[in-house]
């Protein structure tokens, strides 16, 4: 709607300046021919009629100067050789090329004026004002018509081009504020399915260990029942969190890091996860420090191979080992030596490996996973871990 009231504005403005140029060259070619019939001296009555004629016709040609202007400024040239009352109109209708055409035919078409009125002295000499001086005249005020042409157009395409890069930073802008969204997504579907599925995992085996072990006994029955209830409060504390972090200034909320890992551990422990920690490297007793984002990476790894091994291997003993060296890289990797049948394996989507990838890359690192020797499954990761 704007655009389109922009548009009709300018068509406006555009018509009422052909009207006043079109009344400016009516008077200028008024007053050179009330002059011209006040002394006619040695030119015929006819001339001037026709002279006066070819004045008002270049008058009433302007209303066309900017859809025609070439056209038009060589139309209006040519009379200039014998009418004096059209110069006014055939200045304008060069302004108008000077402004919507290219330098070259400018040039070309003031040389043509400067020339046509070159033949109109000769045809009707003033005797009365030196050749030179009518010369230079002429040639002063071709070259500012010119010139006032050229500086209007370098403006309008400056304009333009300010326009132009306004709009492509609009979309840019608009491109980046999308795109800044999309990563929050999924930033925000990598923490939900990380924090909540190590939970729900938990929950899952032991609500399906009450539902199938109908002989259990009541000390059995209160241990599975607790660490269902203990990791459904947790659950909700963790999403809580996660929630927490969208309406918190970023590092406002603490994020789980590398120390963290030996709480992890110990509550798939708990839950009935067999889990042997080697740490070559020190990390997770404090022995050695690492980058708030590495050490945050290598929990999520963590926590994301204790959940496969108790959805695809439950009761399996599970092997996680960290190695490195400061200066160098951070390595990790999750084994479990014993899967369950195809057919008991539930099927997984696979975000939690993208996910973890998506991590590794943004640290500098990668993933790698697979089945082992034995029969297993194993999930590593290599991070750099600068010095």
């Amino acid at each position: 709607m704007d655009d389109t009231a922009g548009t009709r504005r300018g068509a406006v403005r555009d018509r009422i300046a052909d009207g006043g140029f079109i009344v400016i060259a009516a008077l200028a070619g008024f007053y050179v021919a009330a002059y011209r019939w006040e002394d006619p001296g040695t030119v015929p009555l006819w001339v001037l009629h026709l002279d006066h004629v070819a004045g008002v016709l270049g008058c009433l040609a302007l209303w066309w100067r900017r859809r025609y202007p070439v056209v038009l400024a060589v139309a209006l040239i040519v009379p200039v050789t014998f009418s004096e009352s059209i110069s006014a109109a055939a200045l304008i209708a060069l302004f108008t090329v000077a402004v919507h055409r290219s330098a070259r035919a400018t040039a070309v078409l003031a040389m043509g004026s400067v020339l046509s009125i070159g033949v109109y002295l000769v045809l009707r000499p003033e005797p009365a004002t030196p050749l030179s001086v009518i010369l230079a005249f002429i040639v002063t005020v071709h070259v500012a018509v010119v010139a006032w042409g050229l500086l209007v157009r370098s403006r309008r395409q400056l304009i333009a081009s300010l326009r132009e890069r306004a709009a492509a930073a609009e979309v840019e802008a608009r491109l980046r504020a999308e795109r800044s969204q999309h990563e929050a997504r999924e930033t925000l579907a990598r923490e939900m399915h990380d924090v909540l599925g190590h939970r729900l995992s938990i929950l899952s085996v032991h609500a399906g260990a009450l539902a199938y072990h109908r002989g259990a006994s009541p000390e059995e029955v209160a241990r599975a029942s607790e660490v269902v209830r203990e990791n459904a409060h947790r659950a909700l504390q963790d999403l809580r969190e996660v929630i927490g972090v969208l309406r918190a200034p970023v590092g406002e909320l603490p994020l789980p890091g590398v120390e963290d890992v030996v709480e992890l551990i110990d509550e798939a422990e708990r839950a009935g996860t067999p889990v042997e920690l080697r740490d070559d490297s020190a990390v997770t007793t404090g022995g050695r420090a690492v980058p708030a984002t590495v050490g945050r990476t290598l929990y999520r790894l963590v926590q994301e191979g204790l959940i496969n091994a108790r959805k695809h291997a439950p009761g399996a003993p599970v092997v996680v080992r960290i190695t490195g060296e400061p200066g160098d890289h951070l390595a990790a990797e999750i084994v479990n030596e014993r899967q369950s049948t195809p057919s008991a394996q539930p099927a997984g989507s696979g975000e939690g490996l993208r996910g973890l990838a998506e991590r590794a890359a943004l640290v500098g690192g990668r993933l790698d996973h697979g089945p082992t020797g034995s029969g297993g499954w194993r999930v590593g990761m290599r991070l750099p871990w600068p010095a």
